[in-house]
């Protein structure tokens, strides 16, 4: 199982991926570790919402790369991914007002059409199954893409695989450093080795993730039979996203929003809940979220974290759910959005350090593996020569 690279990626996630579909682009020999037998983690328990459009800053660079990446890939991989858009309903004046007010800023530079479409309530409830009533409008984000979770990221492994990067699963890592990975099945040498495993950067830099406060973020999540008056053409956002999402969130119009639905449902505020939907190619609807933050995330759900998502799910539908699954997704949080950083020579941690890790995360490998090999070199060629980062260097 030894073997020498140009490239070792520890762990097969999104940004895992992504560095390896990186770096095997630019002519290099890679080989990706992770301990289980296919993507089960933060890749496979989220909403499958390619969410570009409210995002700043580095994540709004990121998530432009990235969304070229998710068109190109499901070309080339043949998985499901549609340019659904993201729907977002307003049931208050104070919510409509903060998409006015989103939509009237500068373009980021998507495309030609706006990024944000202001409706009135009778278009949003012509296109969503959401109840007319109390809706006060909503917007339309055309340049957001929907993917399933469950079966893209087996489609990249097995696109990679076809590229010429080898997978070795079912090994664990014990330690990395300069120019060695440790496994569970011998040493592999590299001249650079990307660590990608998302929370558990802890394992093994457990210095480097307490410095930058890197702790686990669970969330109660459920995939429910819900019968809609019509399809959901796009995943929906509510009222408690567009106080998350940070496009809209530093707004001075997000203070209304905030104050009014945590004075109305603490409860909800409570259990941190972004209110959003989107719907699988089977029919069946995925449903969330709550968030808790702690270093260890606790296993245990409350059976009224799901209850309040579901009596949310029949007050916005008007219709009951039946639930299909239940699980708990984990990711990495932290009070910046990505963690990058080099704690030996050659060796590159790489983290989406909040809940866009499936919208940024292909760009963010990209974008840092681009900045060491530099750009893509012709068919067959080699990469130039690695630069060095700052091992306090981020994102």
């Amino acid at each position: 199982m030894s073997g020498r690279f140009d490239v070792v990626v520890v762990g097969s996630g999104i940004v895992g991926l992504g560095a390896a579909y990186a770096a095997v682009r630019r002519g290099l020999r890679v080989v990706v570790v992770d301990r289980t037998t296919e993507p089960v983690g933060a890749t496979i328990r989220n909403f499958g919402h390619l969410c570009f459009t409210p995002q700043t800053g580095d994540a709004l660079r990121y998530g432009l790369a990235a969304r070229e990446l998710w068109l190109r890939l499901a070309r080339d991989a043949g998985f499901w991914l549609r340019p659904s858009g993201t729907h977002v309903v307003a049931r208050h004046p104070d919510e409509l007002a903060l998409l006015e007010a989103a939509a009237a800023r500068p373009a980021s530079g998507f495309g030609d059409q706006p990024e944000i479409r202001v409706v009135d309530a009778d278009e949003m409830a012509g296109m969503t199954p959401v109840l007319r009533a109390g809706l006060a409008g909503g917007a339309v984000l055309p340049y957001d893409l929907q993917t399933n979770p469950r079966s893209a990221a087996t489609a990249i492994a097995g696109h990679l695989a076809s590229l010429g990067v080898e997978f070795r699963m079912r090994t664990s890592v014990g330690r990395v450093h300069t120019g060695t990975v440790d496994t569970s099945r011998g040493a592999i040498s590299a001249d650079t080795v990307v660590v990608a495993v998302n929370h558990d950067v802890d394992q093994l830099f457990p210095a480097l993730a307490e410095s930058r406060g890197v702790v686990r973020c669970s969330l109660d999540m459920l995939r429910a039979d819900i019968p809609l008056a019509r399809p959901l053409a796009a995943p929906l956002l509510t009222g408690w996203s567009l106080i998350r999402y940070r496009a809209f969130s530093t707004l001075p119009e997000a203070t209304a929003v905030r104050e009014r639905l945590h004075s109305q449902r603490p409860d909800l505020a409570a259990i941190d809940l972004n209110q959003m939907y989107t719907q699988l190619p089977d029919g069946s609807v995925l449903v969330g979220d709550s968030h808790q933050r702690a270093v260890t995330a606790s296993p245990f759900q409350q059976e009224a974290t799901a209850d309040a998502l579901l009596d949310e799910t029949e007050r916005l539908f008007g219709s009951p759910a039946r639930v299909l699954e239940r699980w708990q997704g984990v990711y990495a949080s932290a009070p910046d959005e990505f963690l990058l950083a080099e704690p030996e020579p050659g060796v590159l941690a790489l983290t989406v350090t909040t809940g866009i890790g499936m919208t940024t995360g292909l760009g963010f490998a990209e974008t840092t593996l681009a900045e060491r090999f530099g750009g893509l070199a012709g068919r067959g060629g080699r990469a130039s020569t690695p630069t060095t980062l700052s091992t306090k260097g981020r994102a």
